[in-house]
């Protein structure tokens, strides 16, 4: 079911650096170099199969990624969105993706 505006705005609220688009929420994240950068793709590509839930991924000037999640069969939010973006916090922090 698609989030409403209030519960996209508490969900953001307790997720640093992301942001709605419409109908998706964003974030780039800077990594320390290209390798660095494709290592946190891998990790956040391993996060998605297994939620079965696919991020749009943009690799950006060679150590910048952007990461665009919505759910494209509700054409909206979703928890399963903000469940994702709330994991891949957690794989950038291990990772050292900020």
């Amino acid at each position: 079911d698609p989030l409403t505006d209030e519960e996209i705005e508490a969900a953001l609220a307790d997720l640093e650096g992301w942001t709605r688009e419409a109908d998706a929420i964003r974030r780039t994240f800077g990594c320390a170099d290209f390798r660095a950068a494709i290592a946190f793709v891998n990790a956040v590509a391993d996060a998605a199969e297994a939620a079965d839930h696919h991020p749009d991924i943009e690799l950006r000037r060679y150590k910048r990624v952007t990461l665009t999640l919505t759910t494209h069969a509700a054409k909206a939010i979703t928890r399963r969105d903000v469940e994702l973006a709330a994991e891949i916090d957690r794989l950038a922090a291990r990772i050292g993706a900020a």
